[in-house]
């Protein structure tokens, strides 16, 4: 799998309560399955695109999410009931990569931040043309979460005003102004 996210520097402090969640879009006709965990106030702290949802992609997902996330680890992970989220959990606190003492909720109610987003993540990803590939929806996907983040204000370096978004977007690609 293929992936392009990582937390910068750039990004605000996240909240050590996370709300962990998945869904599913089409890759190149292929149905996948899109990981993502936000904090208690909506801000991003990673995503994965994964072809299924076991015990196995949890636990690479929530991996990748803890090393991305070390500075700041969670004390509360909110997902839903899924079985394969308290084994990935588990396995994560064996590894130490989690604290032993991180809870791992089921609150339904909890959930509805991330709910709610994948419902207006949808929405951006219905009318864009068929990606051929991971690496091109992970990339395309990277894309649509940063645009979200100046909307929202959860970038710390980001000016307001589209030309410093239009900058700012330039200098996390790496396109030449």
């Amino acid at each position: 799998m293929f992936d392009v996210w990582c937390r910068d520097p750039y990004q605000r402090y996240g909240s050590t309560s996370w709300r962990v969640d998945e869904t599913y879009i089409k890759v190149g006709g292929k149905w996948k399955y899109l990981f993502r965990a936000v904090d208690k106030h909506g801000v991003l702290i990673d995503f994965m695109l994964l072809d299924r949802r076991n015990t196995l992609a949890a636990h690479r997902f929530l991996s990748k999410a803890a090393t991305t996330m070390r500075d700041w680890p969670p004390t509360s992970i909110t997902t839903d009931k899924c079985p394969s989220y308290p084994e990935a959990i588990a396995q994560l606190k064996r590894d130490e990569l989690l604290a032993e003492d991180t809870r791992h909720r089921t609150l339904k109610y909890l959930n509805n931040i991330i709910q709610a987003d994948h419902g207006a993540l949808k929405q951006l990803i219905k009318p864009t043309p068929r990606l051929p590939d991971d690496e091109d929806c992970c990339r395309h996907h990277q894309g649509l979460e940063i645009m979200r983040m100046i909307r929202r204000g959860h970038c710390l370096t980001c000016k307001g005003g589209v030309q410093n978004e239009v900058r700012f977007v330039n200098s996390l690609f790496g396109i030449a102004a």
